[in-house]
């Protein structure tokens, strides 16, 4: 690609709902690099590991860049009507309902507003459901159930303010690594800051915690039910909020009072003294943050323990205010944009309902729609239920990976596999679901791709392309849009631009609004090309001019109704003096929804950002606001009071004697989904390269397993083979595995092939948290670690996980026989012809055996076999490949799999932003480096993203044992 002069584009993250943005910088050969943007509300420049390496994941390696029909290539022009007649036939043949799409939150909103309008509004089914079902659905449902809409009330800036923070069910300093600093932050200012962490696994979030509560897995509802009780029974409530702004807290307190504190206790597996100082302190504490992500929703009682958690906001009226309220982080990119714009099978779009017949028929109206799905659809869970037993017959899936995503994976597998007609548009040419498809449409990427996506906070940014789409790969929204025209509906979806469909989705959300709806962005809806290229990050709500923030009868201030004048792209709320149109000051809390006046991403005073300027090319005048909802109630419910929800906690038994363990899965720091994108970067390959789980001391004591075993962990639904990696971090009677790996990257690692298809009654999202299993030990004859130049394909070991490393792959290995040709395999695993030039030390009686081979003076592979574990530095063999080695005795080394004196070893990455091992922090610390600060200051680690700063901090404190011993 030539370019003629190098340019800096700004952009958002591609990874978590955090929403950070990106400079991406293209220089005049090509050459892309990136870097955090220091003016960006969510992040004020700083970006995690996963986000310092989004360059290297950008390469054409593995991309799809053609249609294909049947594994052959086609035109566009074939594929798209291929795809648009079959679906219209089996429409035509068998209802709309015998059609899906099953969608993703990798998709920028503008892709899920086509993708949802041509299947709830011209097809006329609500058969769309999203991946984001698997994120963050019952969080959905909790915020319908209290609030009456799916309103998140707070913002990010309410981390910094708080004097609590209770995180719940969420390891932030590896899932969301951005917030966990900026909380970091905040607390190194105001040391008096508490923070609780609610988990049943030590960790690494812990380092920063005052208190970590070990719950027992599934105890949330029975703490937050015992915290409101307690609330109540220490006059610790809002009595004056509860009586204006609520209905039902009568209820929700006689059910909550029905566990006593030894009850609590043991539902929760916690001591009644740890309980006691918990609800105290959350009790004694106004500017309270209750922050939940994956271990709250992944549950069968996901809702429930949602609820639970906003009971106790609302009980306290800490709510919308300043540093208080509940707050659900999201993990994917835009889980919230598809929530605007009702791409789950239970909404409509601009947060209207599905079930409410005004809402449907506003909707039909402004699309001019033919048809509009009158019952919500199936999700996702549902949805492959369907494929499997045939009343799906033709499937469309979009940016996602549900062989590898989905619980009962391998059934999800063999039901895609079946599916008469399956149609998937991906960036890559092979994924554990690509291969069933039956036509394969080449998407863009991010880099590629323009569009806008909204992170936890309603925080609207832009996506913007500063690479061309290679090949004939297309955006998502032009190749739905393409089948849309092909099915019909041509002036529906015609379309010439993302800029167009934001437009139009702007003014759907303003559509007969009139405040009586939280998502309104109405003051976009003019927007034109020019000023959609330019447009800087914005808060929702942003109203056009002249329309209320509430409907009539339900403003709470006395006077009556009042205009207020939102902002337009160009205008900050905070800046608007009030005039004789506005006498309602928007200083401070705003009256009635939403609350806002503070300028968005301020940092606290002192902080280096406070003067920063607005965003470069945002529009003349803007300067983005935060916005809070319920201070003052004003919900969306009829009576525009909040709901409390009366939720009794219920036991739930999985385990048994033949699956004694409960399995939770999660996901690393450096590794994201099933690592389409994160499996090519070599520098988040290093951290953590192959599968594992986490087992207690005791719990592997008692199963005969030790450290780095691989081990088979089953459960009644299938099994995996993975790495065992012992540790007191894990809570006993539970083992802990990610969720990353797939076919592509491994022998056996697709876990979800252990989960079962149980989900919550209410949101739909499956229990994934909490599966019983057993582990056991594989009994493996022998172990190996090679590292390679060629991407190898080890087929003869029972275990085999792959990894980039600089310069080619890293590979683990675990075999069920040992009589092996060893340098047969060597050479097929290298991919090296039989007169290659080798080199090898075999100890036949000691099961030992190092095979190198090279060509010319680079390094073809390297293997290492022995009958227990390699002790090998997988580190500083990784690094051989990038390198030459002309002398034999550079080579020698390579075979002993020992550095030279004058070449330490790094050690195992700690800190992947900078490529820094355990041994040299060990050599640091011994030299005089105490702290985590100075650590950084000799070596840079944890200067970045800072999620590997708690790692830093254990090597420190295990110095200093060893020191005092």
């Amino acid at each position: 690609m030539e370019i003629e002069e190098a340019r800096e584009v700004r952009t958002t993250c591609p990874y978590c709902g955090v929403g950070c943005g990106v400079l991406a910088k293209v220089a005049a050969d090509g050459e892309v690099t990136v870097r955090g943007d220091p003016d960006h509300p969510a992040n004020f420049g700083r970006l995690c590991s996963k986000g310092s390496a989004l360059a290297e994941t950008i390469d054409l390696d593995g991309r799809l860049l053609h249609p294909e029909i049947g594994g052959r290539r086609a035109g566009w022009d074939e594929a798209l009507g291929l795809v648009a007649s079959t679906f219209s036939r089996t429409v035509a043949g068998h209802g709309p309902d015998a059609v899906a799409f099953y969608v993703s939150g990798q998709l920028l909103t503008e892709d899920y507003y086509v993708a949802n309008k041509l299947m709830k509004g011209f097809i006329g089914s609500a058969n769309i459901d999203t991946n984001s079902r698997l994120c963050m659905a019952s969080s959905v449902a909790g915020h319908r159930r209290a609030f009456g809409s799916d309103t998140v009330p707070g913002s990010y800036e309410d981390l910094e303010l708080a004097d609590l923070i209770v995180l719940v069910g969420s390891n932030l300093a590896w899932c969301h690594p951005v917030l966990y600093q900026r909380i970091a932050a905040a607390r190194e200012k105001r040391p008096e800051m508490k923070i609780v962490l609610v988990d049943p696994r030590r960790t690494m979030t812990a380092d920063i915690a005052n208190m970590h509560l070990a719950i027992a897995p599934d105890g949330d509802v029975a703490l937050f039910t015992g915290l409101l009780a307690y609330l109540g029974q220490h006059n610790a409530l809002d009595r004056a909020y509860i009586a204006a702004h609520t209905t039902g807290f009568g209820q929700a307190l006689f059910a909550a009072s029905k566990l006593d504190l030894a009850g609590i206790a043991a539902a929760t597996g916690l001591g009644e003294d740890e309980l006691s100082r918990f609800y105290s302190l959350f009790a004694a504490t106004a500017k309270t943050v209750t922050v939940y992500s994956q271990g709250v929703n992944q549950s069968s009682s996901g809702t429930d323990k949602v609820n639970a958690i906003i009971n106790c906001h609302l009980a306290t009226g800490r709510i919308g205010k300043p540093g208080a309220g509940p707050f659900s982080v999201t993990g994917q990119p835009n889980a919230m944009g598809g929530r605007e714009v009702g791409g789950m099978a239970n909404m409509l779009a601009a947060h209207m309902e599905i079930e409410n017949p005004e809402h449907r028929q506003r909707v039909q109206r402004f699309w001019s729609a033919p048809a509009i799905a009158e019952k919500p659809g199936l999700k996702a869970v549902e949805m492959f239920e369907a494929v499997a037993d045939g009343r799906i017959k033709a499937l469309w899936i979009m940016a996602t990976n549900p062989v590898d995503s989905m619980p009962d994976a391998d059934a999800v597998e063999a039901a895609i596999k079946a599916c008469p007609f399956v149609v998937v548009s991906d960036v890559l040419a092979e994924t554990d679901t690509v291969r069933h498809a039956d036509v394969r449409l080449p998407a863009a990427a991010w880099g590629e791709k323009d569009g806008t996506v909204t992170n936890s906070e309603r925080r609207i940014s832009r996506q913007r392309a500063f690479l061309p789409p290679p090949g004939e790969a297309r955006p998502d929204w032009w190749i739905v849009a393409e089948v849309g025209k092909r099915m019909g509906f041509a002036e529906a979806f015609s379309h010439e631009s993302p800029s167009e469909i934001f437009v139009e989705h702007a003014a759907l959300s303003a559509f007969e609004n009139e405040g009586a709806r939280d998502f309104d962005i109405g003051a976009y809806a003019g927007v034109d090309g020019e000023g959609y290229a330019a447009l800087a990050p914005f808060q929702w709500p942003a109203p056009s001019p002249g329309t209320p923030l509430w409907p009539a009868g339900h403003l709470p201030l006395k006077g009556g109704d009042q205009s207020s004048r939102p902002p337009s792209p160009g205008v900050n709320v905070a800046e608007q003096a009030p005039s004789a149109e506005l006498p309602i000051s928007l200083e401070g809390e705003m009256a009635g929804r939403p609350e806002g006046g503070v300028q968005a991403g301020r940092p606290p005073e002192g902080d280096a950002q406070a003067g920063r300027q607005p965003e470069k090319g945002a529009p003349a005048g803007h300067a983005p606001t935060t916005t809070r909802f319920f201070a003052n109630g004003n919900f969306y419910t009829p009576d525009r009071k909040a709901r409390f929800i009366a939720i009794r906690p219920a036991t739930d038994t999985r385990t048994s004697p033949a699956y004694p363990l409960i399995l939770n899965t999660g996901r690393i720091r450096d590794h994201w989904h099933t690592m389409t994108r994160t499996g090519k970067s070599p520098r988040l390959s290093q951290h953590i390269a192959e599968p594992f789980v986490e087992i207690h001391p005791a719990d592997a004591q008692r199963y005969g397993i030790g450290d780095a075993d691989i081990v088979r962990v089953s459960s009644l639904r299938g099994e995996v083979l993975v790495r065992a990696l012992v540790t007191a971090r894990q809570r006993q009677g539970s083992v802990f595995a990610p969720m990353h790996w797939t076919d592509q990257f491994a022998a056996r690692g697709r876990l979800d092939a252990l989960t079962a298809p149980l989900t919550d009654p209410i949101s739909g999202q499956p229990a994934l948290k909490h599966v019983a299993v057993r582990v056991e030990k594989f009994a493996a004859k022998a172990f190996g670690f090679a590292v390679v130049r060629q991407r190898p394909a080890p087929a003869a070991a029972a275990y085999w996980a792959v990894a980039r490393c600089r310069g080619g792959w890293r590979v683990e290995l675990a075999f069920a026989d040992a009589d092996i040709d060893w340098a047969s395999f060597a050479r097929s695993l290298f991919g090296t012809p039989p007169d290659a030039d080798m080199l090898a030390y075999h100890d036949r009686d000691a099961g030992q055996h190092r095979i190198a081979a090279f060509a010319d003076d680079r390094l073809s592979g390297a293997l290492f076999v022995a009958p227990g574990p390699v002790a090998v530095s997988r580190s500083w063999a990784a690094e051989q490949v990038d390198g030459t080695h002309a002398g034999q005795r550079e080579r020698f080394r390579i075979v002993a799999g020992r550095a030279g004196a004058e070449r330490p070893d790094a050690g195992a990455t700690v800190c992947s932003c900078f490529s820094v091992g355990a041994n040299q922090i060990t050599a640091a610390v011994a030299a005089g480096c105490t702290t985590v600060e100075a650590i950084g200051s000799a070596l840079k680690a944890g200067t970045n993203c800072g999620s590997c700063r708690a790692e830093i901090r254990a090597i420190i404190q295990a110095g200093r044992v060893q020191a005092a011993e």
